[in-house]
């Protein structure tokens, strides 16, 4: 009996031990696998900003930019490396649309403004055929309505008095020479004296000492151009009088316009007189010649005014509606706010699952507020509407292809971004470019951020970042009157005060992240166009970049503010008449692209406040 206990302890023994190594042979290793995998998960995470997410860190924290809270990255496996990964969340907060592409009917409408001007045809030069003195008026003042054969003046000419006279004596010796007395009446004729009034001069035997003067023509008096005992001479004009019944609308096509459009389109206009009305004509005729001066020709439309509510100088302002497309077919349009230009490409972002891809495209004529799409795009694909540049700034700073670095670079981190812009101000050696290099730049144009109506809106910042704000528009203001007087002697220095004062701008007081968003991307624009100018004396190449500035800093002041009253102007010639705008503190126009040759060209958009 002991000796089968004995060895029935001695088994459970065995078991027992076989248990224990086959734990810390399976179970153990196991644990210790996910300890270890759970270890490698922690050291792999990235932590980055919301607000600045070139920020990448192994670790939680502060943000070294703007102080805030790191976040931990969200992995996106199997995704493309060159799309950008935005969240649904992420999109509203930057306030970013996007829409499915489609085709419809190219219409282009082209804006115009115009006047209501006299009919030519209907324009009359009332004169006298009399020479002598004005002795009476009866039309005293400009816009009387007269009839014609209605009495406007009487007019007493001794040069008459004396005809009349050798008429009476002719008479009187017409029966032994008859052709006196023909020869006689003839003279009076010329003076269109009527055979009535040389049959009461011979009745009466005296001449007639005041002879009228009578309308020839229906109409309003437009011009009155004698006075009470002027002398007047035969065949000079005393009245223009001109007949409304039928006026001319005269729009100003600039050069841009002309291949757009031709005689015979429709135009549909109003008249800032009569609000709340609409009317419709026919381009009827369109001027061959340019005026030198402001560079516009007129294209006319012919307009019925019987009642006479349409009076000359009226403004008008017409809408052309012209089909650009085929006939029967239809083109991809899409809006001016999904299209970054740069000097050689046009981009826009596909929206592909939850990221953001560039792709490049061949664009058409643009539609107003539209482009037509010639290649690049599908119907069907969905892109971005709304904050087109706001992705493409974070794209840059992650490194991936983007606008202006269509192969992708580094990625940009808080430190090296200020680094950056500190090599700017001082003129790093390495980073100057000849002139020629800059005027080949492939820089952003103008329209790219003229366009976006995502940044239109007023976003409340704190006074002392608009006080920062205003001080970089005052070195932009005396950066501008250098350019209106021509003078390139100091428009270097000027630039550099300004990076100067951009350089003294603290983000870290805009708390909003809409704000902040906006503000690195207008920031480096704005640091960019000037660091240009800065580093050029030719001042042909310094406008180029200042056009750049301007559309930046444009932006900056609406949707910031400054708590000042400024002008937003524009010049529909500059940049080969591609047009340019630029800010000012006063309404009168000094043109900084063209400076003393034609300063006074260009006009006032808006007042921003």
């Amino acid at each position: 009996m002991k000796a089968k206990n004995k060895k029935l302890f001695k088994t459970a023994g065995i078991l027992v031990l076989g248990i224990l190594l086959g734990w810390l042979l399976f179970g153990g290793g196991e644990k210790k696998s996910e300890t270890q995998n759970h270890s490698d998960e922690v050291a792999a995470q990235i932590w980055t900003c919301s607000m600045h997410p070139q920020i990448r860190r192994n670790e939680p924290g502060d943000c070294p930019i703007c102080g805030m809270d790191l976040i931990p990255v969200t992995a996106s496996a199997g995704t493309d490396p060159n799309s950008f990964q935005m969240s649904e969340d992420a999109m509203k907060l930057a306030n970013i649309t996007t829409l499915v592409v489609g085709s419809s009917n190219a219409t282009k409408e082209i804006r115009l403004n115009g006047k209501v001007q006299i009919d030519e045809r209907n324009a009359y030069a009332q004169s006298t055929h009399i020479p002598g003195r004005i002795e009476q008026i009866f039309v005293n003042f400009t816009g009387e309505k007269v009839s014609r054969g209605q009495t406007l003046a009487t007019v007493y000419s001794p040069e008459l008095v004396t005809a009349q006279e050798e008429l009476l004596q002719a008479a009187s010796i017409k029966e032994s020479q008859p052709e006196l007395f023909v020869a006689a009446q003839e003279k009076l004729r010329n003076w269109k004296i009527s055979q009535a009034q040389i049959n009461q001069i011979i009745a009466n035997k005296k001449p007639i000492q005041r002879f009228s003067i009578h309308a020839d023509v229906n109409g309003i008096v437009t011009k009155k151009m004698v006075d009470l005992g002027v002398y007047v001479e035969r065949g000079m004009p005393i009245y223009e009088i001109s007949d409304l019944s039928k006026v001319w609308l005269l729009f100003d096509l600039y050069e841009s316009e002309l291949g757009w459009i031709k005689v015979g389109n429709e135009i549909e206009y109003t008249v800032n007189s009569l609000p709340g009305e609409t009317f419709k004509g026919k381009i009827s005729f369109i001027d061959p010649l340019l005026n030198s001066q402001t560079r516009v020709a007129s294209a006319r439309v012919e307009v019925n005014n019987k009642d006479g509510r349409l009076k000359p100088e009226m403004f008008a302002s017409g809408i052309v509606k012209n089909n650009i497309g085929k006939a029967d077919s239809q083109e991809i349009v899409i809006p001016k706010s999904a299209v970054l230009w740069t000097g050689k490409r046009s981009v826009v972002y596909i929206k592909e699952g939850s990221g953001f891809k560039m792709r490049e495209i061949n664009l058409g004529p643009a539609l107003g507020d539209s482009y037509i799409v010639k290649d690049g795009l599908e119907t069907g694909e969905e892109i971005v509407s709304n904050g087109t540049f706001t992705i493409d700034a974070s794209v840059q700073l992650a490194g991936k292809p983007s606008m202006m670095n269509p192969e992708g670079g580094t990625v940009v981190t808080g430190h090296a971004g200020m680094d950056m812009g500190e090599d700017q101000q001082k003129g790093d050696s390495k980073t100057k470019m000849s002139d020629e290099e800059m005027k080949n730049m492939d820089t952003p144009k103008t329209e790219n951020v003229a366009n976006h109506s995502n940044m239109e809106k007023r976003i409340a910042v704190s006074k002392d970042f608009q006080n920062q704000l205003k001080k970089v528009f005052e070195q932009y203001i005396l950066l501008k009157d250098n350019y209106t007087k021509d003078d390139n002697s100091t428009t270097q220095k000027s630039a550099a005060a300004l990076l100067s004062a951009m350089a003294k701008v603290d983000m870290k007081l805009l708390s909003n992240k809409e704000a902040h968003n906006h503000w690195m991307l207008i920031s480096k624009e704005i640091t960019t166009s000037a660091t240009s100018i800065s580093k050029t004396s030719d001042i042909a190449v310094q406008r180029n970049h200042f056009k750049y500035l301007s559309a930046h800093l444009i932006k900056a002041v609406k949707l910031f503010g400054i708590n000042q009253q400024v002008f937003e102007q524009f010049c529909p010639m500059a940049d080969d008449n591609k047009g340019a705008y630029w800010l000012s503190l006063s309404k009168e126009i000094k043109n900084p692209y063209f400076g003393e040759s034609m300063l006074t060209c260009g006009e006032t958009k808006s007042t921003i406040n």
